[in-house]
């Protein structure tokens, strides 16, 4: 009979050092010269390590990219419960807000095109959003119950609305996605989702 022994992990504890400059010379490769200025190489160089450690860290290139544009959950200040305008018009400016900073409009083509070639980048990508549609899942709930919404309302189809109409804008008018086209795109939301 045998026991039981823990496993214990083998070599060096990772340095969360190297993580962090690695997170922070995408960023600043993004902001200075685009997706195409973010190579390995590049990032290896400014952050003060080597291929192989991001790789160790990374499978590939855009999976580093999406961590450093997109850092976490996107929802966490995410607060409904107001009439239904008003928290459509909060999911439309922080749908637009989180993917029009520099950082995330320079990677967010390129991540797109990359899904097809990295499944996983894909599911890490709707990952961001899984708060966003917790909140709006139950927010059309209350709206339905409460008659403010037709009653086929679908959280998931609502937002996949917005953010079609954010990354259109991001790749096509980047500079035309202002408050007013934020009011436009939530009034004809609303006007939508009337019983």
């Amino acid at each position: 009979m045998g026991t039981d022994i823990a496993a214990t992990p083998t070599g060096r504890p990772r340095d969360p050092r190297i993580e962090r400059a690695a997170l922070a010379a995408v960023r600043a490769l993004l902001s200075e010269g685009g997706y195409a200025a973010v190579t390995v190489a590049a990032v290896a160089e400014r952050a003060g390590t080597t291929k192989a450690a991001l790789y160790r860290r990374w499978p590939a290139l855009p999976h580093l990219v999406h961590e450093a544009a997109f850092p976490g959950e996107l929802a966490l200040e995410m607060h409904l419960g107001a009439d239904l305008a008003t928290d459509l018009a909060g999911v439309v400016r922080g749908t637009r807000d989180a993917l029009c900073t520099p950082v995330a409009a320079a990677a967010l083509p390129a991540l797109l095109a990359e899904v097809q070639t990295w499944p996983d980048l894909h599911a890490a990508m709707i990952q961001r959003f899984a708060g966003v549609f917790r909140a709006l899942d139950e927010r059309i709930r209350v709206a339905v119950d409460a008659g403010e919404a037709h009653p086929d309302t679908r959280a998931y189809d609502l937002l996949q609305l917005v953010l079609g109409a954010v990354i259109t804008g991001v790749m096509l008018t980047p500079g035309q996605l202002d408050d007013a086209w934020a009011d436009r795109l939530t009034a004809a939301l609303c006007r939508g989702l009337r019983p």
